[in-house]
């Protein structure tokens, strides 16, 4: 029996070491950690239960027989996270540069239909050249598989895409089809098509980290939802991203030991407004005020920065917090705002996640770029999200809710539970001095008297909370400082609530 468990190790250390000591050494040189070193840094110390550790690729051409080599390019298996259920996969470069292959593709699939039974996340961590090109329609077949159990897995269990390496060609549709892409500066990229092919198509010269870079995805394309230093900090951060995440949509979000008083007031949130309704302020101190312990996820930090999206706590239990932030673009909803703001809500929805959202927002912004990419249809996503959720929503209106802005950011209108406003809120079609220059164009035209006095009257009449409370669109208003308390308070009564949208085979949301 010896010699067996002898054998059995040594052929364990043999498919520990991947493309060998020189790959590894070469992947270390680049700053990056191996396969294997990344997934002892995301599961708990010990946890991980490593699947098809001798599986090999069964391909015959070009010489491909002569190169086997143990896990073929992928580490797969289980473990836990704060002592939760996860499933990983993990792809190796130094084994034939990470590329897929029917086999490598068989692994994954079995993750990911594992983590659908058990109802547990997929958690995908990319660093590889595409589609073994040996093995022509059998890898792209794998891909495809993947790609299914992607669309099939969606608003069951959350997944979570790390690209931390090349992410090119088909392998980038499976991030894209996940919940959550996030991507390390420096030596991560994503691009259907590398600087060559785009030399020889378009004649531009690019390099990869311009044409698909950290820094290109999370701030203008907004394909990723952030970016970090290091492989180190990125999964440290996914370790706490995973810890606000119910681990399917059969859960309610979890909930962890509490160390804030419910009933705590912050009188700072008082003066957080300024006197001057055109001096931006920051929306995540009021966040980060009302959240436990003040701890705030950020989702898309760097992209769409005219709204802010982000996991928090409130009585220790998971809230999606949604907030237009007057620091950027005056907190207008923009095509890129909304496309963030909408996703992030359908996410929150499909896994209980309850929505606070706060609102100071002066409108939709005007233009023809905004108007020809399709602003349109991309603030309807908004809506649309909104509308649709069932989970429980609560909206504080703490300046400007102008116009169209206003019945999309969570309105009692599209079924939000609970509607408060500070007394600071303007809500109206839109500002004082646009609408008296148009209801009153020819009586104040070049009289500044008459101008101010309907401006005066205007704003008496319209720019504060109280004809939409006397309307019952607004619940209550609110002083500042009793925000947090009063969400908490909210947030118990719709505990047990319980929504349900028209039988249907699924909406055709507004893409």
């Amino acid at each position: 029996m010896k010699d067996i468990a002898e054998a059995l190790e040594k052929k364990r250390e043999h498919a520990r070491l991947g493309g060998g000591q020189k790959r590894i050494d070469a992947q270390h040189a680049k700053g990056k950690l191996t396969a294997r070193e990344r997934i002892a840094l995301l599961l708990d110390e010990g946890s991980f239960e490593e699947w098809d550790m001798f599986v090999e690729h069964r391909s015959h051409d070009f010489g491909m027989e002569k190169q086997r080599i143990p896990g073929d390019g992928v580490v797969t298996g289980w473990g836990t996270i704060n002592g939760r259920l996860v499933y990983v996969f993990s792809k190796d470069f130094t084994v034939f540069g990470g590329s897929l292959s029917r086999a490598h593709a068989e692994k994954i699939v079995k993750v990911q239909q594992a983590a659908m039974k058990n109802g547990a996340p997929v958690i995908g961590l990319f660093d590889a050249g595409g589609a073994r090109i040996q093995e022509g329609v059998e890898a792209l077949g794998g891909y495809a598989d993947i790609f299914l159990e992607n669309v099939l897995a969606s608003g069951v269990i959350p997944q979570i895409s790390v690209i931390m390496g090349p992410c090119a060609g088909g392998d980038v549709y499976s991030p894209a089809m996940t919940d959550f892409i996030f991507m390390v500066k420096d030596t991560s990229y994503m691009y259907v098509t590398g600087p060559d092919v785009v030399k020889t198509v378009t004649n531009e010269i690019v390099s990869h980290e311009d044409l698909g870079g950290a820094r290109v995805h999370a701030a203008k394309s907004g394909v990723a939802d952030g970016s970090y230093d290091n492989d180190i900090e990125t999964l440290t951060q996914m370790r706490r991203l995973v810890s606000f995440l119910p681990l399917s949509n059969r859960e309610k979000p979890p909930t962890v030991p509490m160390f804030d008083d419910p009933e705590r007031a912050e009188p700072s949130l008082d003066t957080l407004v300024p006197a001057n309704p055109n001096t931006p302020y920051d929306m995540k101190e009021l966040i980060q005020k009302v959240a436990d312990e003040g701890d705030f996820f950020e989702i898309g930090k760097d992209f769409g920065k005219n709204i802010l999206t982000g996991f928090g706590r409130m009585e220790g239990s998971t809230v999606g917090f949604v907030a237009n932030q007057p620091m950027s673009l005056a907190g207008v909803l923009d095509i890129d705002s909304s496309r963030k703001a909408a996703r992030f809500v359908r996410f929150c929805d499909c896994f209980n996640i309850p929505i606070i959202t706060f609102v100071d927002v002066p409108g939709f912004m005007p233009g023809t770029k905004q108007e020809y990419g399709g602003l349109i249809k991309h603030g309807a996503k908004l809506l649309f999200a909104y509308a649709e959720a069932t989970v429980p929503k609560v909206t504080v209106i703490t300046r400007k809710a102008y116009g169209g802005a206003y019945v999309v950011m969570s309105s009692k209108h599209l079924r939000g539970d609970v509607n408060f406003a500070w007394p600071t809120a303007e809500i109206a079609v839109m500002g004082a001095k646009g609408a008296v220059e148009i209801i009153f164009r020819a009586e104040a035209a070049g009289d500044a008297d008459k101008l101010a006095a309907r401006t005066k009257e205007y704003q008496d009449r319209f720019t504060n909370p109280y004809v939409a409370a006397s309307r019952g669109f607004i619940d209550d208003v609110i002083m500042p400082h009793s925000t947090r308390k009063r969400i908490i308070r909210a947030l118990r009564t719709l505990k047990a609530k319980q929504l349900s949208n028209p039988a249907k085979k699924h909406d055709n949301l507004p893409l």
